[in-house]
This record gives structure tokens, sequence and C-alpha cells, in this order.
């Protein structure tokens, strides 16, 4: 598989797919009522805060991080460079992250069972959708495949998957 380009509509599409599904499950997420699933001790709610306020910092720091490089779609620019600093040193997809932890903090105080399903199925989606980034940007970055080898995909200090 090569570098998305405006010749390869599929790849195009694609991009554009995981876009659209990753913005239409945080919708759903941020517009679903509180409900009464489960109860939200203090304690509970305190950790869905501090899930959220960490996954804002993260994803705000790892759009600066990006710089130039930032775009919408799961491919690199023509203009980018490889990021192997900031917090792409623990992790090779911060921005997921952060969006990850700020939806399931989210979902957690909601408390509606549908927001839950709703903020895994974003966890489920951002794999697979890292997993198809990763393939463009190791055919973009000669250097891609010895940092993915050392650096976790979302959670920092955790190993990498052997492949």
């Amino acid at each position: 598989m090569g570098l998305l380009t405006a010749d390869d509509p599929t790849d195009t599409a694609i991009a554009w797919l995981f876009v659209g599904v990753q913005f239409a499950l945080l919708v759903v997420i941020l517009l679903l009522p509180p409900g009464d699933a489960w109860p939200v001790p203090a304690w509970l709610d305190l950790v869905a805060r501090i899930l959220q306020w960490l996954g804002a910092a993260i994803l705000l720091v790892g759009i600066v991080n990006l710089g130039r490089s930032l775009t919408p779609l799961p491919t690199p620019v023509p203009h980018g460079e490889l990021r192997t600093s900031g917090l792409f040193r623990l992790v090779r997809h911060p921005i997921y992250t952060g969006v990850m932890a700020l939806a399931l903090g989210t979902a957690l105080r909601l408390a509606n069972p549908w927001a839950m399903v709703a903020a895994l199925a974003l966890v489920a989606w951002f794999m697979a959708k890292a997993r198809w980034e990763e393939r463009h940007l190791a055919a973009r970055y000669p250097g891609y495949a010895a940092y993915a080898a050392t650096t976790p995909r979302f959670v920092p200090f955790l190993p990498p998957p052997r492949r």
C-alpha cells in the first residue's frame, strides 16, 4: 500500500470514512442524555473528570506537537515530518489517546449504557484507524518501523505488541 494521493480514490474514501465514523461516535457520546445505569459516586465522578481533563490536555498538546503535520485524515501530509518528540516520545498516537480518554470519562459520568457503547466503539475504531494509518506512515517515513517497534500505540510505558 502506498501513500494516499489524489489519484487513489479508494484510499481517500477510506480516510474520510474513518473521520466520519469517528465524528459520528463523538456526537453520539456528547448528545446522549445522562442515565442511571450505574451509580456515579464521588470517587467515580472524580476518576471520570480526571480522564476528561487528562484527555483534553493530551489532545491539545498532541495537536501542538504535531504542528504542520496535523491533518484530519489518517494519512501523512506531503510537507509533514515524522514526529518522535514531545508526547510522541511516549505514544505513537497521542491525539487518539486524548480523544479516547475524554470519551471514556464522559461516558462514565453520563451513566448511560449507549454512551459507553459508543465510547468503546470509538476505542475500537481508533485501533483500526491507527493500524490503517501506520501503513501509510511506514510507507512515507523510512524510520517509522523502528519508531513503532519501540513506542506504544496509545498507552505510555506499555510494551508495543509483538509483530
